[in-house]
């Protein structure tokens, strides 16, 4: 979007311009026109180009003017649905509420959009059949809500919650298989992506330690979860990304040319958040015993599924720590375990290796102080109910849902294909499904299906959308892959539909090579929006 925006906008304004300023603007034109071709092999030297292209036209006359009018046409798309902001409350009432709030934060909470059965991931639990387990966890959360296990001496029933929680999470992660090593421990955390930012430190920590790497580089496929690239940032690591291969999993070779003296991790996905295939974790392993670095897989989405779905005979390849290279695992408990928001659990191999993780303080006038994640207090209440879901469920319970899943899975598989101009991408391995067209905008269709209340994800390299199924999907498949080919049908009747809508700004996030321009758009929005 904001290319056209060059072309086109600065078109008006070159009859203003001396000759030499228009042969300048059309060569920037050209490389931002040129160079948004993200299949290029120079690709990342493109991008320099262009991005250098878009500071310089800043520059001329009109040219910010232009840039920046259009930037803002796309925040006020973006933050469309925190309109009435102005309204929010910017201090505490004179006189509190009272039990009242409940009815105020009701009529608040109708803004919200209805998400069952029509929301791509998001929301795990769903059905009639999962009411019962949602009021369990709920009593299990208000039973323990004033809990902290930073005070165990208070709450000596939240530690053995988590220790517990971890445990059986290790258990079906091969903790218990002679190949594992049998020293498999862990924490719980506030999420997959805090799980992953520990694992990282820990490894960069185990790693300065051991092998005296000072300047660490982590190595990651391009579909890996953007968690890396936080804690990449949190932690000063050079963040190196390898290109996935034609099937969409890591490309191992690709990977293998980035390793170098200061390299302290790969990073593998099972499976990966965008097409919902497994990397070849076997692959990975034996470059990481080879090299003598770590090897951390991201099982957030599929730790309580992979188990359950090898255990029903699906061809799911070897991820966890019966893997000899394995050397952390994250895997969420508020996904597919069916726990509340904010439960996930990091393990690590050894406790050699955890131990990294921890901070001990002993010069605090405080007193003495040791934490085993990034958060000091924490919500106990999160940690029993993730307990009582995971206790409650069992080893059936899970198998059972697993079952329902991969099955809706496998039909919405089979049947996107049969939809005119729309194609699955790569092999799903799990409950993930990506699909895209070379017809028609996939990000138009997107739109079409939010028309029809569906919540689905847009993705890009490449173009792509996909639904993330959980429980909620089960008993409506048939009226998704409906709704879908409406959708599809309605774009290619109406092609001028949606031009001013999210599409065109999902384009422009999938091909303009000035990432810095994406950049800062995203972070004004979340500014805007917090």
């Amino acid at each position: 979007m904001l290319r056209w925006v060059v072309v086109h906008g600065m078109c008006g304004r070159l009859c203003f311009c001396s000759h030499s300023r228009v042969v300048f603007v059309l060569i920037c034109n050209l490389f931002l026109f040129i160079f948004s071709n993200e299949k290029l092999p120079f690709a990342g030297f493109i991008g320099s180009i262009s991005s250098l292209a878009v500071k310089l036209i800043r520059l001329l006359p009109g040219g910010a003017k232009y840039l920046n009018k259009e930037q803002k046409k796309v925040m006020d798309k973006l933050t469309s649905g925190t309109k009435g902001k102005e309204l929010w409350a910017t201090e505490l009432p004179k006189q509190g509420l009272g039990p009242q709030v409940i009815e105020r934060m009701l009529e608040i909470k109708k803004q919200d959009k209805p998400w069952e059965g029509r929301c791509s991931g998001a929301v795990y639990i769903g059905g009639t059949e999962t009411e019962g387990h949602f009021r369990l966890v709920n009593e299990a959360y208000c039973m323990f809500a004033h809990t902290n296990p930073l005070h165990p001496d208070v709450w000596p029933s939240i530690p053995r919650f988590e220790s517990e929680v971890v445990n059986m999470t290790a258990s079906f992660l091969g903790s218990k298989l002679q190949a594992s090593g049998g020293m498999v421990c862990g924490n719980m955390t506030s999420g997959g992506t805090e799980s992953i930012l520990m694992a990282v430190k820990t490894t960069r920590d185990y790693m300065k330690a051991s092998r005296g790497i000072t300047a660490p580089e982590m190595i990651i496929a391009e579909s890996a979860h953007s968690a890396y690239d936080k804690a990449a940032q949190y932690f000063q690591i050079k963040l190196r990304r390898a290109p996935v291969a034609d099937d969409l999993r890591a490309d191992v070779k690709a990977m293998k040319r980035l390793i170098n003296k200061n390299t302290i991790m790969l990073v593998a996905s099972s499976p990966g958040f965008p097409h919902g295939v497994i990397d070849p974790i076997e692959e990975l392993s034996a470059l990481a015993l080879q090299y003598n670095i770590c090897l951390h897989v991201d099982l957030c989405l599929g730790g309580f599924v992979l188990p359950f779905a090898k255990k029903l005979g699906y061809p799911i390849p070897p991820f966890d720590f019966r893997v000899a290279g394995v050397t952390s695992i994250s895997v969420d408990v508020h996904k597919y375990g069916l726990g509340p928001k904010g439960t996930s659990v990091v393990l690590y191999r050894n406790h050699e290796l955890r131990k990294y993780q921890f901070v001990a303080v002993t010069e605090w006038s405080g007193g003495l102080y040791v934490s085993p994640s990034m958060a000091g207090s924490r919500a106990g209440a999160l940690i029993a109910a993730a307990w009582a879901s995971m206790m409650s469920l069992g080893e059936s319970g899970y198998t059972q849902i697993t079952r329902k899943l991969m099955e809706a899975a496998r039909n919405i598989k089979l049947g996107i294909p049969d939809i005119e101009g729309l194609y699955v991408l790569g092999k799903p391995d799990m409950t993930v499904v990506a699909f895209a067209s070379k017809e028609l905008n996939i990000y138009k269709v997107n739109e079409a299906m939010a028309e029809k209340g569906w919540s689905l994800n847009a993705l890009h390299k490449p173009s792509s959308v996909h639904i993330c199924v959980t429980l909620q999907h089960v008993d409506v498949v048939d009226k998704f892959l409906d709704d879908l080919k409406a959708a599809v049908k309605y774009v290619r009747d109406n092609p001028g539909k949606y031009e001013d809508g999210m599409a065109p700004i999902y384009g422009a996030g999938a091909t303009l090579p000035d990432r810095g321009t994406i950049r800062d758009i995203l972070v004004d929005y979340m500014d805007s929006t917090c």
